[in-house]
């Protein structure tokens, strides 16, 4: 078996419990097996619609292998009560339940885990649970993080909303709660808080975590990550491989990764997941959660300032290829070091009012602070009546 180089030999012990086996010598070509389930004309019919959403919602696409087999996830989860769960971020699906469920259930007992677990009703996990109701088998779904709730029945309890970015999940608490996570790799996961996750801290040893980033809005985006690496189906093989632990094939030797595992249970799905994911538009702005007058006058405000780089409808000048290296936009470069292109990618700008916070590693926590960020860097000298109507105007995107 081969891999990646480390940084430490501490790391290479954390790749061998995080990434799924099977590391081999092969020259597979970038995107080879993403771009073949990403062709730009692809139909989203209905039917593959329909099997895309499975997959993101129920499909472990065999990563039981690292969380239960590595991480013993299964053992932990059957000691973890449900008011627990929803404090690290955990939804559930409420459509999902019998009726009264909830109301007659103790939410301090992990028996009641086990339960929601058997009804599919933990957003993002799937559990084989045997007759003496013990967990036997755990794997993680898109949905875990790509997804969250209404909160129509409770707080962390409603109706599923796909794409939506759980930001109060907090992923690098649940990793730390394995029993087989070293020491100083736990410290590394409880320092991430809620919302976010280092995508390649198990691959080159460093830290420099990401927000989650919204899986909706994404039908005419060229390239789905912060860095601009590849498409969609590219990010989801990346992601389903070396993060989820998934039983599938991964291939990009500029990043020096090189996964084979027979049979692949994640190439054949990219299609549908893909047309799902497209499906899914950003959401509406909420009646009454922007001042309409000011978002008027803020209109024109955002077409002088920030049109240049937030092109079009898709809101980003990366669908021409364009990537703009740190300096350029005062962002802190230590992420982009570590990927492809060293750069970043203009995000796209799709409903705002949903997500904070900004920015790929959320040092912007509202609105207001990213347009202070951008009139300081890129000395645009707006007024304090100009910030405030460029912000209302953003909130209706």
């Amino acid at each position: 078996m081969s891999g990646p180089p480390r940084t430490a030999a501490l790391f290479h012990g954390i790749l061998l419990v995080l990434v799924a086996g099977g590391l081999a010598g092969c020259n597979v070509a970038v995107d080879d097996a993403a771009a073949a389930a990403n062709p730009p004309s692809q139909s989203l019919s209905p039917a593959l619609i329909a099997q895309g959403k499975r997959i993101f919602r129920f499909d472990t696409f065999g990563d039981e292998q690292q969380w239960t087999d590595r991480l013993r996830m299964h053992e932990v989860v059957e000691t973890v009560p449900p008011l627990t769960a929803l404090a690290v971020g955990l939804k559930v699906d409420a459509e999902a339940l019998p009726p009264g469920l909830l109301a007659n259930a103790d939410l301090d007992d992990p028996a009641t885990t086990v339960a929601l677990l058997k009804l599919d009703a933990v957003v993002g996990l799937k559990a084989t649970v045997d007759a003496d109701n013990r967990v036997k088998r755990l794997g993680i779904t898109c949905a875990l993080c790509h997804s969250t709730v209404d909160d129509s029945l409770a707080p962390g309890v409603g109706r599923r909303v796909d794409g939506w970015p759980n930001r109060d999940l907090d992923p690098g608490a649940i990793i730390a709660l394995s029993p087989a996570v070293p020491a100083a790799a736990k410290a590394v996961y409880t320092s991430w808080g809620p919302g976010k996750y280092d995508p390649r801290f198990n691959i080159d040893g460093l830290n420099t975590p990401l927000v989650l980033p919204p899986a909706y809005g994404l039908r005419h985006i060229r390239n789905e990550t912060y860095t601009g690496d590849g498409r969609v189906s590219y990010w989801n093989a990346y992601v389903a491989v070396t993060q989820m632990g998934g039983h599938g094939n991964f291939a990009d030797p500029r990043l020096g990764i090189a996964i084979r595992q027979s049979p692949d249970l994640v190439t054949p799905k990219l299609p549908a997941l893909r047309a799902y994911q497209l499906s899914l538009a950003a959401p509406r702005p909420p009646a009454g959660s922007y001042d309409a007058i000011a978002a008027r006058r803020g209109r024109p405000v955002f077409a002088r300032n920030c049109m240049g780089c937030h092109v079009g409808a898709t809101g980003t000048d990366n669908n021409g290829g364009k990537l703009h290296l740190p300096a350029e936009t005062g962002m802190d470069g230590a992420y982009a070091a570590r990927t492809v292109n060293k750069a970043y990618r203009t995000t796209p700008l799709r409903g705002l009012w949903q997500h904070p916070p900004y920015f790929h590693d959320g040092s912007a926590a509202t609105l207001a602070d990213v347009v202070a960020h951008y009139d300081a860097t890129l000395r645009l000298r707006l007024t304090p009546a100009q910030r405030r109507d460029l912000v209302e105007y953003l909130k209706t995107l």
